[in-house]
Formats: C-alpha cells, structure tokens, sequence
C-alpha cells in the first residue's frame, strides 16, 4: 500500500506559487500542485475561474469568522471535503438503483 503512496510522481507534490487578487488585494498562495489541480476542478464546478472562486471563498470565510487566519491550509481542507464529497457521489446512485 505504502508503495501507491510513496511511488507517486514528486510533480504531484511539488509547491506550485500562484499570485492572485483576493477581494482587491494582491497576494501570493503557495500549494503543492494536486491541490491547485482539485482548486482549478473546484472552480470549473462553480462556473467561474479559480482567482474568482477563492476570492469568493476568501470572502465567505471573512464574513462567517472575521479573518482568515491561516487561508493556505483551509483550501488543503476544502479539497479534501471536495474529495469525500465526489466519493459519496456514486454511493449514493448505486444505494438509489438498489
């Protein structure tokens, strides 16, 4: 198992440094480049480019808890809700067709 996990290709992993504007200021983001992959998906989903998207993230979390204090790892949780949210995805259909 170690073996799937270890063996994966270092780009996965390799930090990726995007600059971006979120809610009118400029700023860096610096993520390994599954996460900007899964970010860039995240995007695609809502019908908008990925800037805007984690601008409107950026927003969301601003309005719910007065700051973001550390943004970089809520988006590395947010792609892995994202993950388990497309894994109950077919679950779902194959307990419907049951």
């Amino acid at each position: 198992m170690c073996q799937m996990f270890a063996g994966q290709d270092p780009a996965r992993y390799e930090y990726v440094t995007r600059r971006l504007r979120l809610n009118k200021q400029s700023t860096s983001i610096r993520l390994e480049r599954a996460f900007w992959g899964i970010l860039d998906q995240m995007a695609a989903k809502d019908g908008c480019t990925t800037p805007a998207f984690l601008s409107k993230l950026h927003s969301e979390v601003l309005e719910q808890q007065g700051e973001a204090t550390n943004f970089t790892s809520l988006l590395r949780c947010a792609c892995t809700i994202h993950l388990g949210e497309l894994e109950q995805v077919p679950q779902e259909r194959r307990f419907a067709a049951e």
